[in-house]
């Protein structure tokens, strides 16, 4: 299937309402039926901003999150019309790909 992958960048301190957006980014996505995601912590990052976001031993809420969904161009265009209405602020990166699942069981 043809489609595209999303990165999504951001902190885990930053909050969409009273979920954390990176949680936020994967509900939104199996609302809208998108099959694939997943949401990634790393050790450190610099954001758009030029800032240094980094887990530190106390306070994990500038720890960088990422969020990667595979989704067909439906999907997508869905998306970024509900991220938009919701003013999601963030910041993505958006790769066209093939995606599907191979040596699936047969039966």
């Amino acid at each position: 299937m043809q489609g595209f992958q999303i990165t999504f960048f951001t902190v885990e301190g930053r909050r969409h309402g009273r979920q954390p957006m990176g949680h936020w980014l994967i509900e939104t996505a199996k609302s809208l039926g998108i099959a694939g995601a997943t949401m990634t912590v790393g050790v450190e990052g610099i954001g758009r901003n030029g800032r240094l976001h980094a887990a530190h031993f106390f306070e994990l809420a500038d720890q960088p999150v990422e969020v990667t969904l595979a989704t067909d161009a439906a999907q997508c265009e869905q998306l970024f019309a509900l991220l938009e209405r919701e003013q999601a602020n963030l910041f993505y990166v958006k790769t066209p790909v093939e995606f599907g699942v191979v040596g699936a069981p047969k039966g």
